[in-house]
Formats: structure tokens, sequence, C-alpha cells
């Protein structure tokens, strides 16, 4: 495996193969490589829904009506479709439940190290709430962490993908009960393999140049 090479030639997914469906062992990698990707202080903000069936894919495609209809039918012909959400707040018993969570996967020898670990993310977390006031924003920083990870490690597997923003979020999390649950629809990415007919798989991939993108000291 040649993860560069991947990064080189993976694209953004404009035309799904309706036909062709991702294997079980595909969408269980899938799972893991988003449940465990990085986040800040492994706050972890974040919750999917995976639709996989005609009627969850129609669901998620509700938020594409109004004005996003060019992206219903990359959810539709989709073998399976992502939707990141962000929580909408994070408080001390979210950090009490993580820290537990932590605790019992073993990651913390003597209880000191417990505490450190809690005064260290409290400390990053209750600047954000607090001090600078961007908790949402913060938050979301991290989901969007998530999709880079899905996106490349989905491309290592041939699967293709396309990040979408273009949704009504406020449709999605009204179908799905996000706001009721603390969570808000971020971005959402259809899974699958590209249709024959899909224009941007012939196209040059463009990025800066190196000499405009790095500065090397």
């Amino acid at each position: 495996m040649n993860i560069v090479q991947n990064a080189k030639t993976r694209y953004s997914t404009k035309a799904f193969n309706p036909q062709k469906t991702l294997s079980e062992e595909h969408v269980q990698a899938i799972k893991d490589l988003v449940r465990m990707s990085p986040s800040s202080v492994n706050s972890q903000p974040w919750h999917f829904i995976v639709a996989s069936t005609q009627e969850g894919k129609e669901r998620i495609a509700k938020s594409t009506q109004g004005g996003y209809e060019f992206n219903t039918r990359k959810v539709l012909d989709a073998s399976h479709v992502l939707v990141f959400a962000a929580k909408t707040t994070i408080d001390d018993q979210y950090l009490m439940e993580l820290l537990e969570s932590e605790d019992q996967a073993g990651r913390f020898d003597n209880e000191e190290s417990k505490q450190g670990m809690h005064g260290g993310r409290s400390f990053f977390v209750n600047m954000h709430r607090f001090d600078l006031k961007d908790a949402n924003h913060w938050m979301e920083k991290q989901l969007y962490l998530n999709v880079g990870t899905l996106l490349l490690g989905a491309s290592t597997m041939g699967i293709d993908a396309v990040p979408i923003e273009g949704f009504n979020p406020q449709v999605l999390d009204e179908e799905f009960g996000l706001r009721e649950q603390g969570f808000t629809s971020a971005v959402v990415v259809p899974l699958g393999y590209r249709s024959d007919d899909d224009f941007n798989a012939t196209l040059p991939k463009s990025r800066w140049s190196e000499s405009r993108v790095f500065t090397e000291c």
C-alpha cells in the first residue's frame, strides 16, 4: 500500500454506480476508521449515521431538496452514506464519562495519571467553552479531522467517496432527531464505487505547486 499514491489519485466522486455495494468487511473497516480517528485531547465529539438501505438513504436525501438537488443522486446511488454529526455542547458530565471510558480501556497506570489527563483535557475544553467561546466551532474541527481520515482511508481500500456540505442540516437533524440527542449534522459522505459516467474520474488533479504551499527553513 502506498498512501501517497492514494492521496494523489483519490478524488471527489460525482456519480456512483448503484449496482455496486461495499462488502461487510469494508463497511466494518469504515466504521473502524471513523471511530478511531484522532481528535484534540481525545474529545471524540461526534456521532455517525450509517445508511445502507434505500429507505435510509432516502431519509438523508430529504436534506438535499430545496436548492441542493445536485447532490440527491450521489446520496441515493451510493452504496452507503455516512452523516457526520458534531456535539452541540460539551459539559462536565461528558468529560467524566469520557474519562471513565479511558480508564476502563486501561489507559491509566494510577489515579494520578487519570486525574492528570482529566485536568489537562478540562483545561483545553474550558478554554474553548468559556474564554474563547468557540466550543461548537472547535468540536466541528475535530469532525473534519475525522472526515479527512475517512476519505484517505477509504481510498486505500479502493472505495470512492465525496464529502458533501450542500444539504440542509435543519432538515437532516429533524429527520433523525439529532438535536434532541445533543448533535447537529455537518458533513454527509456517500461511499461506494464510481459510475462509468463520472466525468470527474477522468479529469487531471489540480493542486497548488510545492513552491507556493511550502516554506522550508
